[in-house]
């Protein structure tokens, strides 16, 4: 057989494999193998990778989710590779369809919205609306109905613009299940018969299934039970037919439901076991999480204690694997913005609004979108911080060892929580290119042992050695960005703490290359922990990802904190190298190109902190708690603050009075902080040439240019107390 008659074969086997997916999708993963065989067999890389992708996705739809991940990755090596971006979305949707229906929900959501842009641009409607269909599941698991609806009827106006019967009726059987759940079961039911007679018209048998499993939910609901069970058999049948995993599960754990309202407690558990099983062999969390919740409430009440604390004891491991779905909340106004454009596609006026933002200023757009998100989300959430972790350190001084210890530990978890949250919001602020460095002399051993003094306990803990092992860098400093090194440092040495059982955790710096003024050094963080599996390596600098390998309980985080440390490493014009094997352990190592600097006076805040004595300060601060905090510290070094609850009563309060510093917030109802300032700033007013600095909780104030023309600083909240001191000590210089 020659090379184009084997490609029509290929091109055959495939067409004939996507005509009948719905009816025989066995038979399609068949004729796809058949198809890469040939395609393997004449080496004919566009060919592999087009059946990868089909094969992959065949294999995704009915369940196969560890068969489907491999292929689907290799198809978008190779379509990356032939610069096939329409073949590459296509892949990524299947891509995004095994994530979220196991366990990384975020991977799912973003390759989602990747692919909606791309199926957009590409007017490809078939996929714009598998996609937006996909989702509104999403939506749906996080109880977010009004988006769920949103995405879905983006599925149905897309599905009419092809004429694709099947795709529409895909939507209807989830419509059905939201207005059921709103108790308007008369619309819920007509949706579910629409979509029952048109499967049945097309003959698409898998989705019939799903149909049934809707209209039983509705019997089941108006306590029909009998017409429920026949509906939820008829579509667990088709399922078991078709090797259809995901919707086995659905239909087992909710007649599990079924039997529980009919006090039928042993075929409850039964079914409800199945369902677990299922759930647990596939990797499917979302009903893995129900049945364990719903095994847990049915046994404890029919008193199998200990059986009933085991599938708590697993509902609580999903619940603690969803702190990485809490990054879902934190960007889901974000991600929002991209499904409001998919829907805004079927709309002719706002197409053409889009399309002209599009040609005018659409970068600018979107970076202030983000950069007001940004702005907002952090102020919300850092602001009740600043009282969190400021108020122990207040109180420590005066605190017994046993108060003292208690302090230490909300400190401990206080502080871990604002590193999640600043992993979000710095991830964000790197990704819209506004992080920059910002060096200075550092004390690069001073600073490098107090990482190691923070995270020593942490490795006690666990019983690891934590080393610090350095090359002599004594007499010069360091210009660094102290912040960012101690960001990148404390994600790395967390991580390998985190993932390390038994052995040690060290920090090495060298010297690489040394000149008069310049200095290259090398960091390693080196850990015996249980290494990367090969097949992640790809993947592990990527946004919310962490390898499935190894997540469990106590593996949790963001999935950030990689992808923050390669962006910072990043603009010190560098990159990380990763040298890993399983059960040996891990080396992460990075080199940056430093200047020397003269050696840092430490004392500094020492000599000038007795000079605070009777400085006069004007603190303006909306959140009365953040304000006695700030009072109270600035009370104990001598200062005298007065205090103004909003920029009007900052303004007034400046005009009779000469303060040496203000501290100024800058979200404040009535009137903000930058425009009181600007205000104060102008000739004639007492405090015009004041030093002012912007407290503020808003992480991305300071790269406002409008900002940085009146303030002489910023301050970010939770108030940092050394920082603190040598603001006020900067008056006197």
């Amino acid at each position: 057989m020659n090379i184009i008659s084997t490609e029509i074969q290929i091109a055959n086997f495939l067409k004939e494999a996507e005509e009948i997916r719905i009816k025989k999708p066995q038979q399609s993963i068949c004729l796809a193998e058949e198809a890469l065989s040939l395609s393997k067999s004449i080496n004919s890389e566009t060919n592999i990778a087009k059946c990868l992708s089909k094969l992959s996705f065949y294999l995704m739809i009915i369940g196969e989710y560890k068969k489907s991940f491999p292929l689907v990755n290799d198809a978008i090596l190779l379509f990356d590779k032939l610069k096939d971006q329409a073949n590459v979305a296509e892949a990524k949707y299947t891509l995004a369809s095994i994530y979220y229906k196991t366990d990384n929900v975020q991977l799912g959501l973003k390759y989602l919205v990747e692919c909606i842009a791309i199926f957009k641009q590409q007017e490809n409607d078939l996929y714009l609306a598998k996609a937006s269909k996909s989702l509104g599941t999403i939506y749906e698991y996080f109880g977010d109905e009004e988006n769920a609806l949103l995405a879905y009827n983006v599925t149905i106006e897309a599905a009419k613009k092809i004429g694709d019967l099947n795709m529409r009726t895909n939507a209807y059987n989830p419509l059905s299940g939201i207005y059921l759940n709103q108790g308007n079961i008369t619309e819920a039911t007509r949706l579910i018969e629409k979509s029952i007679t048109l499967k049945t018209k097309t003959g698409d048998i898998r989705g019939l299934a799903f149909a049934y499993y809707g209209r039983g939910k509705i019997y089941m609901e108006s306590k029909e039970y009998d017409l429920a069970e026949i509906d939820f058999n008829t579509s667990l049948e088709i399922h078991e037919k078709m090797g259809e995993k995901f919707g086995l599960g659905l239909c087992y754990q909710k007649m599990g439901v079924l039997f529980e309202l009919q006090k039928k407690n042993e075929n409850a558990k039964e079914m409800y076991l199945k369902a677990f099983h299922i759930s647990e062999e596939h990797n499917i969390r979302m009903i893995r999480t129900k049945s364990c919740l719903s095994l847990y409430h049915l046994l404890k009440r029919i008193n199998y204690t200990n059986e009933a604390t085991y599938f708590l004891e697993q509902y609580h491991e999903d619940l603690e694997a969803h702190v990485q779905d809490h990054t879902y909340q934190i960007v889901s106004s974000y991600n929002m913005i991209h499904i409001m454009q998919a829907k805004a596609l079927d709309d002719k006026v706002n197409l053409e609004r889009l399309e002209m933002i599009e040609k005018n200023n659409r970068a600018e757009t979107a970076v202030k979108i983000r950069q007001d998100f940004l702005s907002n989300m952090s102020h919300e959430i850092r602001t009740p911080l600043n009282a969190v972790i400021t108020i122990p350190k207040l109180l420590q001084e005066r605190a017994n060892p046993e108060e003292q210890q208690l302090l230490d530990a909300l400190n401990f978890s206080a502080n871990n929580l604002m590193l999640l949250i600043n992993d979000v919001l710095d991830f964000s602020k790197l990704e819209a290119g506004k992080m920059v460095l910002e060096p200075r002399a550092t004390n690069l051993d001073l600073l490098l042992k107090n990482i190691i003094n923070t995270y020593d306990n942490m490795a006690k803990e666990k019983g690891l050695v934590l080393e610090l092992q350095m090359d002599d860098l004594s007499g010069f400093s360091i210009e660094l960005d102290e912040l960012k090194i101690t960001q990148i440092l404390s994600n790395l040495i967390g991580n390998a703490i985190k993932f390390t059982d038994n052995g040690k955790v060290e920090l090495c710096v060298k010297k690489t290359k040394e000149l008069d003024n310049k200095i290259n050094l090398s960091f390693s963080v080196i850990d015996t922990g249980i290494g990367i599996p090969d097949d992640f390596l790809s993947e592990i600098f990527n946004s919310f990802s962490q390898p499935k390998l190894i997540l469990s309980k106590k593996h949790v985080g963001t999935g950030l904190g990689l992808a923050i440390v390669k962006k910072l490493i990043e603009l010190y014009d560098s990159k990380i190298d990763i040298q890993t094997k399983i059960n040996k352990g891990t080396t992460f190592t990075f080199e940056l190109a430093l200047n020397k600097s003269v050696t840092i006076n430490q004392n500094i805040i020492t000599l000038k902190k007795e000079q605070l004595k009777d400085l006069k300060v004007l603190l303006a601060e909306d959140n009365k708690i953040n304000a006695l905090v700030a009072n109270k510290l600035l009370s104990r070094w001598g200062v005298v603050p007065v205090w103004a609850k909003d920029g009007n009563e900052a303004v007034e309060k400046s005009k009779t009075k000469k303060y040496d510093v203000i501290f100024m917030d800058i979200h404040m109802p009535e009137m903000n902080g930058y425009d009181a300032t600007k205000i104060i700033r102008e000739e004639g007013n007492l405090n015009s040439t004041t030093t002012i600095y912007a407290l503020t909780a808003d992480i991305v104030a300071n790269i406002q240019p409008l900002y940085e023309e009146i303030f002489n600083g910023f301050l970010k909240k939770p108030i940092d107390i050394d920082q603190l001191y040598k603001s006020l000590s900067i008056v006197f210089d």
